[in-house]
This record gives structure tokens, C-alpha cells and sequence, in this order.
């Protein structure tokens, strides 16, 4: 029930603060490199450009903020707020249009300890790479995350996160 609550908060926050555009809202579970269970609810905008525009697809992208629970033992549970652009390679389909995406942005955990990792900061980068299906203003994907704070402070251990996901349109 808690993290039902947390993730109904984050997603009034965003919701909230870019009320102006068309929001998709994207519900991810997976795991961690190190098996803690990783429960995502996200906010996207897409950014309404596109290039290099072919019969093969086109690149497009979207921002998205994310509100992650990292749910392990006492050392491992973890709470963190995200923010990245993202890169779209959206191939051409007429009702299906598979895809690849690519995104480095940022992210706060409030906490440095998970699964025996000290990420030394609660500042960290996220990068992400993932792949999917677009059809009918839905979305289905896999993707793979990985946050460190880029050597900017040491130990930097780092932590994975491997996810399914869902995303829609409102």
C-alpha cells in the first residue's frame, strides 16, 4: 500500500507541473542487477520534432520523469526521482511501429547504500537503453537503466535496473 501512495504522489507532482501538453504515463516492474524488485511509474512529453524521416522510420524523442521504488531488505530499499531526455528510433509500420530508444539524464535516490552499493552521492546519471512496440497510442517495451554519479565522487558503485513496461496515452 505504501508504494502505491508513493507512486500516486510522484505522478500528481508531475502531472501537475506540465499540465499545458498531452502527458503518457508509463507503469514499469523488473528487477535490479543484484535481484531487488524495481516498481517505476513515469511521466513522458513528447517533443513533437522528428528527423531524419524515411520509408525505413524516423528519430524523435520525449522527456521523462520517473518516480522508482527499489524494494529490498532494510540496506537495499530505496526511493528515486529521475529526469532524462530520450532518443526514439521509431520504425516505419502501419499499426504496429517497433522501436529503440536511448536517454542519459539524471537522478536523486535518497538514499547511498543499496544491495551492498555505496553510489557515494545521492546525485546520480541515468542512462538507458530499451526497445519496444508502439501501436494505438499504447506501448509496450524492455529496457535497462543504469545509474552512477560518473566518478564524480568516490566509491562510484553503481546500479542496474532491468524492466517491462507499459505506456499509454491520456
Amino acid at each position: 500500500m505504501k508504494r502505491i501512495i508513493h507512486l500516486a504522489a510522484a505522478a500528481a507532482l508531475a502531472l501537475g507541473s506540465f499540465s499545458a501538453q498531452a502527458v503518457d504515463l508509463t507503469a514499469a516492474i523488473g528487477q535490479s542487477g543484484d535481484s531487488t524488485m524495481v516498481y517505476r511509474l513515469g511521466a513522458q512529453w513528447d517533443w513533437d520534432s522528428s528527423w531524419w524521416q524515411s520509408d525505413v522510420g524516423r528519430l524523435t524523442g520525449y522527456w521523462d520523469a520517473g518516480y522508482t521504488y527499489w524494494d529490498g531488505d532494510e540496506t537495499a530499499s530505496n526511493h528515486s526521482l529521475s529526469f532524462s531526455p530520450v532518443f526514439v528510433y521509431e520504425f516505419a509500420g502501419d499499426s504496429v511501429q517497433p522501436y529503440i530508444e536511448a536517454g542519459i539524464g539524471v537522478a536523486l535516490f535518497s538514499s547511498t547504500e543499496m544491495e551492498g552499493n555505496d553510489l557515494a552521492s545521492s546525485f546520480q546519471f541515468e542512462d538507458r537503453i530499451g526497445a519496444g512496440l508502439r501501436f494505438s497510442g499504447q506501448e509496450i517495451g524492455i529496457r535497462a537503466l543504469h545509474y552512477s554519479n560518473a566518478g564524480l565522487k568516490q566509491p562510484n558503485d553503481g546500479v542496474e535496473a532491468y524492466t517491462l513496461h507499459y505506456r499509454t496515452r491520456f
